[in-house]
């Protein structure tokens, strides 16, 4: 294990493109999970084909456990890599795909056996090293793509959307696997993804890029509770955080204009304000509170769309040209063209800069 440390870390494929990641500042502690989250195009998987050595670093330094390794060779780097297709070997057995790379390095015999035996009883494919990959499911192939590049006891481990290809059930249960892996081994390992749960779940710390930079770093509460900016606060969250412009009127209220939406300005809401007369209001949809009678703060609503999943109802209610997402229990029971009346709590709300995008803070 390792830390891994990226600083102002810049990758530009030519002089007249944008550049694909830009100015990159992570810390990663040793033995710490993180996610590398964002859309795609975003910079995450070239980031991390850069730590693997895939890449080479247009500016900037990368650094394993202290040392520089921009110019290391990609088998010196202690790195260990699961790619997001498998990368088996077809005419190899399991046992003989686990083994290619250890004897790549002059690593004895009794050894390799050794390694083949612990790895493969850790990640439960003990009955499939004497079959090819074509043999395997799709579950199983992951098994054995991450059993491979654990076994070279990799200083950093590194998940390229792992779970990318696998269906809902099975994606779920290699969630869990990974995260016990993680939990018993401590592997420093760094996860690619564009899927918001598979990182809140997994990671102790996600970075979150769009264009190239980074957004946010923190951990999966705070960045989903506390979002930087009006980027991540629309990009974590499923339903996505509501966000729409409002604005500040005579009689101290945060207002839609042309509409009746109208919501007093408290002391919380007013230091985030300022002397801002117009910003961005976001409130996640379990933040919005449906009911059916009127209070002297809540603002009417139509329910245009719900959505039952099971263990929430998530519905949509039309007012003045906006749709506003709600989460709610399914004890909660609502049919579309239901009349409601939606109120929120001032300590969900969040106000951004509508120039700058940024979330105020107090």
């Amino acid at each position: 294990m390792a830390e891994l440390t990226l600083r102002k870390v810049v990758k530009q494929y030519s002089p007249t493109t944008p550049r694909a990641v830009d100015n990159l500042n992570l810390d990663m502690r040793d033995g710490e999970f993180m996610a590398l989250l964002g859309p795609s195009g975003c910079g995450k998987s070239t980031t991390l084909r850069m730590v693997a050595g895939l890449e080479s670093i247009t500016e900037g330094e990368m650094l394993i456990g202290g040392k520089v390794i921009n110019n290391t060779h990609p088998k010196d780097r202690g790195i260990g890599l699961a790619f997001e297709n498998y990368a088996l070997y077809p005419p190899l057995k399991i046992r003989e795909n686990l083994a290619f790379n250890l004897k790549a390095h002059g690593v004895s015999q009794s050894e390799i056996d050794k390694r083949v035996a612990e790895i493969s009883k850790y990640m439960q494919i003990e009955d499939l090293l004497d079959l090819k990959p074509a043999a395997l499911s799709s579950g199983q192939k992951q098994r054995v793509n991450i059993a491979r590049a654990l076994i070279r006891r990799p200083a950093v481990l590194l998940l390229d959307e792992p779970l990318s290809h696998l269906d809902a059930a099975l994606r779920v249960q290699m969630r869990t696997e990974i995260k016990r892996l993680h939990t018993e081994q401590r592997f420093s390992t760094i996860i690619v993804t564009h899927d918001q749960l598979e990182a809140m779940a997994l990671a102790d710390r996600i970075a979150v890029l769009n264009e190239g930079k980074l957004q946010q770093f923190d951990t999966p509460l705070q960045v989903f509770n506390h979002p930087a900016n009006e980027f991540v606060a629309g990009f974590l969250g499923e339903p996505p955080m509501n966000i729409f412009s409002v604005e500040v009127d005579s009689s101290r209220r945060l207002v839609v204009p042309g509409t009746e939406f109208a919501l007093p300005i408290t002391g919380y809401v007013q230091r985030l304000l300022g002397n801002r007369s117009s910003v961005k209001l976001g409130v996640r949809p379990w933040g919005v509170k449906v009911g059916a009678n009127p209070t002297n703060s809540s603002v009417p609503g139509t329910i245009s769309v719900v959505e039952n999943l099971g263990d929430e109802t998530h519905i949509g209610v039309r007012y003045a040209g906006l749709l506003l997402m709600a989460s709610l229990p399914v004890t909660e029971r609502y049919k579309p063209g239901s009349r409601v009346h939606l109120s929120f709590d001032d300590q969900d709300l969040n106000l951004f800069d509508p120039q700058s995008g940024q979330r105020l803070v107090a």
